[in-house]
């Protein structure tokens, strides 16, 4: 039988390697953040938990993994709720695999796999953390970038939004726009070439001041 001593460290450690990801996932301002993230991996430790008890408990007649083994399916509903509540873009995909990854590590953390859930949970936090500032920096480098506003349905923001780009010198190639049902917002997405000189927080913050504006959101192209 699992100590309870044990028992409280394992749910521990999992709340707090995956408090470390929901962490990075809340500072993005992401639909699953800091406590959805730890509520998911704690759940899974418990899982796992309660399977092995039950396997030192009943014997071969029970299947440690069997219960457990619902959790990798189970968490699909999550992180597909994720990507849905984004509107109608697809995205959310990588808090969705965050979701997928910590429930993983939960797992692994109940069964006392510590050495490789701890390795796993550093791993998803630097390709979160530092490998979105590299998607960031390649977008800066290129000559056309991509950025995705969030909106009210207000008549002429459109244009405001225009007069900014022109004001700092900015050309639009493209304009895009889709309407989401479930807020009653407008998604504007823009291809635009931004010259050189131009500062592109210098630019972001001006976007995010005009009126209607909820985000604004670059990507790479």
């Amino acid at each position: 039988m699992i100590t309870p001593e044990e028992i409280i460290l394992r749910l521990v450690i999992a709340a707090v390697l995956s408090g470390l990801i929901g962490w990075e996932r809340e500072i993005h301002e992401r639909p699953a953040g800091f406590r959805t993230h730890i509520l998911v991996c704690v759940g899974s430790a418990l899982i796992m938990i309660i399977s092995q008890n039950m396997h030192h408990v009943f014997g071969d007649a029970s299947d440690p993994g069997r219960i457990a083994a619902q959790v990798v399916s189970g968490i699909g509903f999550l992180g597909a709720g994720t990507i849905i509540r984004e509107g109608v873009s697809v995205k959310g995909l990588t808090t969705a695999a965050s979701l997928w990854a910590v429930a993983g590590i939960g797992l692994g953390i109940g069964a006392g796999l510590y050495f490789g859930s701890i390795v796993t949970a550093i791993l998803v936090f630097l390709s979160l953390w530092f490998l979105s500032k590299l998607e960031f920096f390649a977008a800066a480098k290129s000559k056309f970038s991509e950025v995705r506003f969030r909106v009210k349905d207000i008549p002429g923001l459109l244009g405001s939004l225009g007069s900014v780009f022109g004001e700092m010198g900015v050309n639009i190639a493209n304009v895009r726009m889709e309407y989401d049902r479930i807020d009653a917002e407008l998604e504007i997405i823009m291809r635009v070439e931004i010259p050189t000189r131009v500062d592109r927080n210098q630019l972001t913050q001006k976007l995010a001041q005009v009126k209607g504006v909820r985000q604004v959101e670059w990507q790479k192209v």
